[in-house]
């Protein structure tokens, strides 16, 4: 076994490990120990994805080196890598944007509950990207659902544990569904590995038998996984998670929490029950209605808030009903763009509350729209990132945004289920409703005040904040410009999949 095919492990290992550390030791040390343990892991998971890349295909290994049903499999192949690295580099980008206001919004003596929460929910997510055992990706699942929580309520405000408290029992709900349906499928099959699930179920759709009890438990999967990633409208407890949290923790909720239980959920689909019985039974199609309405409402709630962060929140419920209208779809078109759309809207929300919370420092700390009025001169940095942020979400070209909704029409075009109309329609209608909130915004903070009463912001004292902001757009900028390697990159990775 080559030397390489170790990281997987020793990621999700480093991660739990450096969790554990992180809990002795001194505020700054903590925080040191964080930022290089997240560094090593996106190396690491970069030099993995360049090698799967060029070799194609994937491999499993297996802890202790023991079979199951007494070992467990981690699964790695060019996807997974690839999506590890970018999970590392946006939460990453997100932390060192979000470190001033940290020092302002948690108690010095949280700081290391903090760090543990983060280190744990990066483990939970590459575990999540990386197992091979259903049970496995259960339980890290709801340690995913734990540290989010954590996250969420950290910053001790009564608006942010009434909106941890709304997460957990919703979250609780999706878990329970998931759960219910895995204790069936091991019913079913006998089996946890995904690859020896895949060939009890290929036997029992060959066989016509428990069609029906199939059918059961790949809804409930499907309908917990939704839930948890917060699928209009089950979606709640999101503007207050988003809207009042630390602004990292927004930027990580919003932008990798959800897309981690989308990605179990696509590999579920593949990996699992397999596509082609999902495409046959039709199971997509109440995904889809779902992701239509949540592109609508949640725009629509996008417009009636007088609060730029709960702004940007409700407009993640848009920005997810988009990546379920694509897995709805069902073609392999869709998939992909459902895939890059994750990547798109990971770069691009956390862009938007990172630069969000520039803007309402130089307001007064107001978030209403009236105060943040001519923010943009005021903070020119932060005015920059939020404009990049909102014309690559309305799709204009060159960002990421554009390319991701010109994949989704290609999708709907190339659809012969009779989809493509709602969805260009719908499409459309998205499309002009985020260009109302996102080019208001953009308009309100280049108004120009006179004699404003705010303070001019000092880029010099904000060094750090102004190499995120430019890494950020960036990334957007080369996700939207490289368009055609990472569309290649998705194929050969869903390829594997099955």
């Amino acid at each position: 076994m080559a030397f390489y095919q170790n990281i997987p492990f020793f990621s999700i290992f480093l991660a739990m490990f450096s969790g554990t550390v992180s809990s002795v030791l001194p505020r700054k040390a903590a925080r040191v120990l964080n930022t290089i343990v997240i560094s090593l892991i996106m190396v690491a998971s970069v030099f993995l994805t360049a090698i799967l890349y060029e070799q194609g295909g994937s491999y499993t290994f297996m802890m202790g080196h023991f079979p199951a049903p007494w070992g467990n499999e981690i699964r790695a192949g060019a996807l997974e890598a690839g999506m590890a690295s970018f999970f590392c580099l946006i939460m990453l980008l997100s932390m060192l944007g979000g470190r001033k206001k940290l020092d302002e919004e948690v108690e010095e003596t949280k700081h290391n509950l903090y760090y543990v929460l983060v280190n744990l929910l990066l483990s939970s997510l590459l575990a999540m990207v990386y197992t091979n055992d259903l049970f496995t990706a259960y339980v890290f699942v709801e340690i995913n659902t734990i540290a989010a929580c954590g996250l969420i309520m950290i910053r001790q405000i009564g608006r942010t544990i009434e909106a941890a408290v709304r997460y957990m029992i919703l979250s609780l709900l999706g878990s329970g569904l998931f759960l219910v349906g895995l204790v069936i499928l091991y019913d079913l099959t006998g089996h946890l590995l995904m690859s020896n699930i895949q060939e009890s179920v290929k036997l029992i759709v060959a066989n016509g038998e428990y069609t029906i009890p199939l059918l059961v438990t790949i809804s409930l999967m499907s309908a917990g996984l939704a839930i948890k990633s917060a699928l209009f409208p089950f979606h709640a407890w999101l503007p207050d998670a988003y809207g009042y949290s630390t602004v990292s923790s927004a930027a990580l909720l919003s932008s990798l929490v959800s897309k981690g239980y989308i990605f179990l959920l696509i590999k579920i689909y593949y990996r699992v029950i397999g596509i082609d019985f999902i495409r046959s039974n039709k199971l997509v199609n109440v995904l889809f209605i779902f992701g239509l309405a949540g592109m609508i409402f949640g725009s629509l709630s996008a417009i009636k808030e007088n609060d730029i962060r709960r702004m940007i929140a409700y407009s993640s419920v848009a920005q997810i009903g988009y990546i379920y209208m694509g897995i709805g779809l069902g073609t392999q078109d869709a998939m992909i763009a459902s895939i890059y759309h994750i990547l798109m809207h990971g770069a691009t929300k956390s862009l938007l509350f990172i630069s969000a919370i520039g803007l309402t420092d130089v307001s007064g700390c107001s978030r209403q729209f009236i105060q943040i009025t001519g923010s943009g001169y005021r903070n020119k940095i932060a005015g920059v990132g939020f404009t990049v942020g909102a014309l690559s979400m309305v799709g204009f070209p060159c960002f990421s945004g554009f390319i991701s909704k010109l994949l989704f029409a290609q999708a709907a075009l190339n659809n012969t289920a009779g989809k493509m109309l709602p969805t260009l329609i719908v499409l459309g209608i998205s499309t002009i409703l985020n260009a109302i909130y996102f080019m208001k915004t953009v308009l309100r903070i280049y108004t120009p005040v006179k004699d404003s009463e705010y303070p001019t912001w000092h880029i010099k004292d904000q060094k750090l904040y102004t190499v995120v902001i430019i890494a950020f757009v960036l990334c957007n900028l080369l996700l939207g410009l490289t368009s055609v390697f990472i569309e290649d990159w998705i194929s050969r990775g869903l390829l594997s999949f099955g």
